[in-house]
């Protein structure tokens, strides 16, 4: 049986993407085949083989109730101004309605639920509102506005109305880069910015290899097949065990008709060096709330030495600061007791 448990360097894992296109077909229908391949695609093999099936993306009804753990969290469905007319948010919110409030972003390939275990522990105290993205989970998928900057903007309009003022907000992957913009322009009204897991100041080529996988003309294909999707990001990037539960209903989330095409609009509309040069040109002189980088210490693809940077830090507002979390790209589900805990002290709720 494969054992894939080390993350691989990123100058290593450049040529598993680059395989990805011959090795997925056969992934997609018969995993079994790959079983026993050395390297990452036989551990994605492997979770494919062993992963439960998921039930089919049911959608839901504004104001339905869910039980998470110990906490009720609320589905609602919000419009809002956005593409020169509407667009139609999908969130979950639970908490005490004067409670303070935090704005969870998720990334790819993932939905409002990457977010489970923080609400759980803060919705005692705090406002959640954990919002599916554009072109995500159960929120808006037409064509429009994909830009990082113009989805903040339609976020930002969001917020408003939901009658949100000032809140902090968690980021993770790729909700990260649209989270850059809406902090640069919302100034006081961001308490605090819990940023996770996205490039920063350093960066190169090497180290986003997705950037070629989402703008190929097979990615819809890829993405169409929710459950190789997932198992792929979950195998290659992690170092630490996620649950078959907390994938299984990320698989259902990203089943959602419509997601297949939408998410690469996001990769069309923007490079991962335009991010780069705007982060490092505008919008990180325009951050002034605290910034908490969150990064996963074995991320092969983000090294961590990017985040400790002394000189980075010294960038950052006052009161910023790096936690590295003892897991690799997916913290949330790898390591959610200690994201908690690094969460509420970072709120102020220890």
């Amino acid at each position: 049986m494969n054992t894939y448990t080390n993350p691989p360097r990123p100058r290593d894992l450049a040529p598993t993407w680059a395989r990805l296109p011959e090795a997925l077909p056969g992934l997609m229908t018969d995993p079994a085949t790959y079983r026993y391949e050395e390297g990452p695609v036989g551990a994605l093999a492997e979770r494919l083989c062993t992963l439960p099936a998921a039930p089919p993306a049911v959608p839901s009804v504004d104001g339905e109730v869910e039980q998470l753990g110990g906490v009720q969290v609320t589905h609602r469905f919000v419009e809002a101004p956005g593409d020169s007319e509407l667009v139609r948010w999908h969130l979950v919110e639970s908490g005490p309605a004067d409670g303070e409030v935090v704005v969870f972003l998720h990334g790819v390939p993932d939905s409002w639920f990457q977010w489970h275990y923080a609400i759980e522990a803060l919705a005692t105290t705090h406002r959640c509102i954990a919002i599916d993205l554009k072109g995500y989970g159960q929120s808006d998928k037409r064509t429009g506005d994909y830009r990082q900057q113009g989805v903040a903007e339609q976020l930002r309009a969001l917020l408003d109305q939901l009658g949100v003022d000032r809140f902090s907000l968690v980021t993770h992957d790729r909700g990260t880069p649209p989270g850059d913009h809406l902090v640069a322009a919302l100034g006081e009204r961001v308490i605090r910015y819990g940023r996770g897991q996205q490039h920063l100041w350093h960066l190169h080529p090497s180290l986003h290899p997705q950037e070629q996988m989402f703008t190929a003309p097979t990615a819809p294909v890829l993405l169409a097949d929710p459950r190789v999707f997932v198992a792929l990001g979950y195998t290659m990037l992690t170092s630490r065990p996620v649950t078959d539960a907390d994938l299984v209903r990320t698989v259902t989330e990203f089943s959602h008709e419509g997601i297949a095409s939408a998410v690469p609009r996001y990769f069309h509309s923007s490079s991962f060096r335009q991010e780069w040069i705007d982060r490092r040109t505008t919008l990180i002189d325009a951050w002034q709330c605290p910034v908490l980088l969150l990064q996963g210490r074995d991320d092969p693809n983000q090294p961590h030495e990017f985040y400790t940077d002394p000189d980075v830090l010294a960038r950052l507002p006052a009161g910023s600061d790096v936690h590295l979390f003892d897991a690799g790209h997916f913290w949330p589900f790898e390591a959610p007791t200690e994201m908690v805990q690094v969460l509420k002290a970072f709120l102020g709720t220890d």
